[in-house]
């Protein structure tokens, strides 16, 4: 009888034992821009708490409170310094070339074209982010199109030639080099004294980052053309911690980021780049604020074209080189795919 009891209690104690909660420590993007105050922290302040009956927490700051170097965001989450790293990941491409695959400017010009690209290179970002960074991807989400902010009279692409322009990603910098202009790396939080003291004549971030950050300060012209792509942020767990988790803590995390965060990030992304562009020029209702005085520079279909051909013929293959490895055959028969662009 008591070979039977015993077994019995210590079966049933084990399985009424809740879950131990778990507290993560999470570094979110930058903390002015509408991304992490409207989603990021939202989600692990409020969202997760609910969805896990408070089981699952979030102790949150974001890379420029904490004074971190953006090259190091990921690589102190592989280290282990926190569980969880939210930033673009063209911040991280020093470390790994292959990355700006998952990025490419001028082919998706549409928030749904921009995630079907995401999609197509999610198991390639896994990968990445697994032997690169020790990390798992939770998630992808959009800034909105990186465009251009220019303190100068310009009329079209072709006068961006010579000019020194503020790149978001190596692959905008080496594309404005192929263009005739001269990328240059300044820190975000550095635009605004750069264009006001004409270390750079254009900058190129989100519309909305710009309207955030006040770069219509010191700007006169928006170039609404997508140089800099979608500027997608990666959100990653130390896998180490993600392997700590229990299989059900697992699912409730995974099923709650994309509910929660990704989704809805990705639905406001087309509405937000048309508002955004209202707020800065007057051209359409703004509802974030006052609207701007910028001037609005159309985009001909010839300028386009040619900045689609500079991308495909010189930009994409220099990338390819730098990747190495067979990245450019994947990628075509991914993203390449998806976007009805082949890597020659």
């Amino acid at each position: 009888m008591k070979t039977t009891i015993i077994p019995a209690v210590i079966a049933a104690a084990i399985l009424s034992t809740p879950t131990m909660a778990e507290n993560f420590t999470v570094v979110g993007s930058w903390s002015s821009l509408p991304l992490h105050n409207e989603y990021e922290k939202p989600f692990w302040t409020e969202a997760l708490p609910k969805a896990s009956n408070g089981n699952l927490t979030a102790d949150l700051s974001t890379h420029n409170q904490m004074g971190l170097g953006l090259g190091d965001v990921y690589r102190l989450l592989g280290e282990g310094v926190y569980d969880v790293a939210m930033t673009v990941a063209d911040y991280a491409v020093a470390d790994a070339p292959e990355l700006e695959g998952l990025d490419v400017p001028l082919v998706a010009l549409t928030a749904d074209e921009a995630r079907a690209m995401v999609d197509a290179a999610r198991p390639m970002v896994d990968e990445i982010y697994a032997n690169r960074f020790n990390s798992k991807v939770l998630a992808i989400a959009p800034y909105p199109p990186q465009v251009v902010f220019c303190n100068a009279d310009i009329q079209g692409l072709d006068d961006l030639k010579g000019k020194k322009i503020r790149a978001s990603g190596r692959m905008t910098a080496k594309f404005l080099d192929a263009l005739g202009a001269e990328g240059v790396n300044v820190g975000f939080s550095e635009v605004p004294g750069a264009l006001q003291k004409g270390v750079v004549d254009c900058a190129v971030t989100g519309a909305g980052s710009g309207y955030s950050a006040g770069w219509w300060e010191v700007s006169t012209h928006l170039l609404p053309i997508p140089l800099g792509g979608w500027d997608s942020v990666v959100t990653a767990m130390n896998m180490d911690k993600w392997n700590s988790l229990s299989k059900a803590d697992q699912a409730t995390l995974t099923g709650a980021i994309k509910k929660d965060f990704e989704n809805p990030a990705w639905a406001s992304a087309q509405d937000a780049l048309n508002t955004d562009i209202a707020c800065l020029t007057g051209n359409g209702a703004c509802s974030k604020g006052d609207t701007r005085g910028m001037t609005l520079v159309s985009v001909s279909d010839a300028d386009f074209n040619r900045a689609k051909s500079i991308l495909i013929d010189q930009v994409l293959p220099e990338w390819v080189e730098r990747a190495g490895g067979d990245w450019g055959a994947r990628w075509n028969a991914s993203v390449g795919k998806t976007v009805n662009v082949t890597i020659k």
